[in-house]
């Protein structure tokens, strides 16, 4: 096995890019309107900072958090915004009509050609039952979600129809979004390899996903007309502090709030000094052990030397991150100090 050493591994990863997923966390003591304008802000602050995309994500009935609608936000960000790329990390597909979603996507395209990218997933983003609220006729079956898959590939290029003639996703954009499939296991990433799309691991989900993932998608990889190549990213929680005392810090709320989701709390966010208070239980601490490979955490060379890792594992040349922090500033400086340390805004000039 041909092993970098850690002079061409650093060579490798100056070339690295990094995205940003946000999804307008609620905290506590504040408004969804302050917890959507923080996305916005956000958006702007990492298009200034070099970073590459910006992705919004899909959640229901969750009072913590107030990203539901990404193609909606997506309008507002991409108006904000002039060079970064805005996509949704991800549209659940089972929830939507695959018509609507062409034309959802085929209108932002419109608005804002060429920097559109659309992840898709087949999880609901919520429990079951506000699934099927969201769409009636949805049966959480795989053939179900391929059938949507391809009914999208026809809407994008105008060859949907029946017997009574074509059907067409308006507007009839001249290009369409990237397309890529959302993937935190082995299944989907076969789904990406099939359809030609690009490959998002979703690391923060599953923290021992592999790089086999990838491997297997590259392997089985078929071309498309938008990706001649495979591409593929990884996705995961990071956290980024001056010193190592702000970093745990930080790492111990994200650690909090992993242990309040798997207890099925998706309340508020915690207040900061509570939870810098709180003692975790055995039982408590045997579950962060268990997420750890979901959150990477520390000062800015640390963060940037296990995500130097992580993608030369992955063998993948972007990494999207995601933040929650105590604070709105905490979470821009964290966005900061990692922009610095890998120079992104030398990369984008």
């Amino acid at each position: 096995m041909f092993v970098l050493s850690l002079k061409e591994s650093t060579t490798y990863m100056t070339n690295i890019k990094l995205g940003i997923l946000d999804q307008s966390i609620v905290r506590q003591g504040t408004t969804v309107s302050q917890a959507i304008q923080e996305t916005i802000e956000t958006v702007k602050v990492a298009e200034e900072l070099g970073y590459n995309r910006f992705w919004v994500s899909e959640h229901h009935n969750s009072t913590f958090i107030a990203g539901s609608t990404p193609e909606v936000l997506m309008v507002k960000l991409g108006d904000v915004t002039s060079r970064i790329r805005i996509g949704s990390g991800g549209i659940m597909l089972p929830n939507h009509s695959a018509l609507k979603v062409a034309e959802n996507f085929r209108m932002l395209e419109t608005l804002f050609p060429g920097r559109i990218d659309l992840g898709m997933g087949r999880a609901p983003g919520t429990d079951r039952i506000t699934s099927s609220l969201l769409n009636p006729s949805n049966d959480f079956s795989e053939s179900s979600y391929l059938r949507q898959l391809d009914h999208l590939q026809h809407f994008f290029r105008d060859t949907a129809g029946t017997e009574r003639g074509f059907i067409y996703a308006t507007p009839q954009s001249p290009t369409i979004p990237m397309q890529w499939i959302l993937s935190s296991s082995g299944g989907s990433s076969n789904i990406a390899a099939k359809y030609g799309m690009g490959l998002a691991v979703a690391k923060f989900i599953n923290g021992f996903v592999t790089p086999q993932v990838v491997d297997t998608y590259r392997k089985n990889f078929r071309p498309s007309d938008q990706y001649a190549q495979p591409q593929a990213l990884l996705s995961v929680f990071v956290l980024c502090g001056e010193t190592e005392e702000k970093a745990l810090a930080m790492r111990k709320m994200m650690d909090y709030v992993l242990v309040e989701f798997e207890r099925g709390k998706f309340g508020p966010f915690p207040d900061a000094e509570q939870v810098q208070k709180y003692q975790f239980n055995m039982g408590e601490l045997e579950r962060i052990r268990y997420n750890s490979g979901r959150i990477i955490s520390g000062t800015p060379d640390s963060v940037k030397e296990q995500l130097t890792r992580l993608a030369t594992d992955f063998e993948v040349d972007e990494i999207i991150i995601s933040t929650m922090a105590a604070t709105a500033e905490d979470r821009i400086r964290s966005f900061e100090l990692i922009s610095e340390e890998f120079k992104l805004k030398e990369v984008t000039a």
